[in-house]
C-alpha cells in the first residue's frame, strides 16, 4: 500500500462513491438522490487537499483536510444548483452550511477520512491519519482536528489509538432528524 498526496484523476468517481458510502448516514437526507449526491459530490471533491491510499492501482481510502487556502469539498451554490437545479440548491446549501467548521490558527482540520469496505482491518485507516499528521507537520500544524458523530465507535477507536482526545462537542438540536445525528465529538491530536 501507498499513501500519496491528491488522487488520480481516473479515480474521482471512486472517490465520490467511498464518500457517500461513508458519510450517507450524514449527508443523504441532504444530496439524495444518490445519483445526484455522486456526481456533485465527485465534481467538487479536491485532490490538492487530500491524501490516498492506493495498491495496484486500486484505492483503498481517502483522507480530505481543510486549511485557509481550501479544503477537500470546495463546492459552493453554483455548483450545487449545476446538480440540483436552483430550488434544490437553495435549500440544501444553507443544511450543508451547518456542516462547515470554523479553521483555528496552527489546526490541519481532518474533513473527512473513508475507507473501502474491503480494505478495512488492514491498517488503511492508521496509514492515512499518520499522512494527515506528516501534512500538518510539514504545513507548520501543531494540531489535527476532526469531528467524529456519535455512534461512530469504530472511528473513534482509531482516533484514539492515533492520539486524538475529545476536546469537545457540537449538537445538532432540533436539526438532528434532517442531519442523522444528535451530536458530534470534536477530537484534537498534538503534530510530534
Amino acid at each position: 500500500m501507498e499513501v500519496r498526496a491528491g488522487f488520480d484523476p481516473a479515480h474521482r468517481e471512486a472517490v465520490a462513491r467511498l464518500f457517500w458510502a461513508a458519510f450517507r448516514g450524514k449527508l443523504g437526507r441532504i444530496l439524495w438522490p444518490e445519483r445526484k449526491a455522486l456526481a456533485f459530490i465527485a465534481a467538487i471533491v479536491q485532490p490538492r487537499f487530500a491524501l490516498s491510499a492506493v495498491e495496484d492501482g486500486r484505492l483503498l481510502g481517502v483522507a480530505g483536510f481543510k486549511l485557509p487556502e481550501g479544503g477537500f469539498m470546495a463546492g459552493n451554490l453554483a455548483d450545487m444548483a449545476r446538480h440540483y437545479g436552483w430550488l434544490g440548491a437553495a435549500w440544501r446549501g444553507p443544511l450543508l452550511d451547518l456542516f462547515e467548521r470554523d479553521l483555528v490558527a496552527g489546526q490541519l482540520l481532518m474533513d473527512g477520512i473513508f475507507v473501502a469496505e474491503g480494505a478495512r482491518g488492514r491498517g488503511v485507516g492508521t496509514a492515512l491519519i499518520g499522512a494527515i499528521m506528516a501534512e500538518a507537520a510539514a504545513r507548520g500544524c501543531g494540531e489535527v482536528r476532526l469531528d467524529v458523530v456519535e455512534g461512530n465507535e469504530r472511528a473513534r477507536r482509531l482516533y484514539e489509538r492515533c492520539g486524538f482526545v475529545a476536546r469537545g462537542e457540537v449538537r445538532a438540536g432540533l436539526l438532528a432528524p434532517v442531519l442523522g445525528f444528535r451530536r458530534a465529538v470534536t477530537m484534537v491530536a498534538a503534530v510530534e
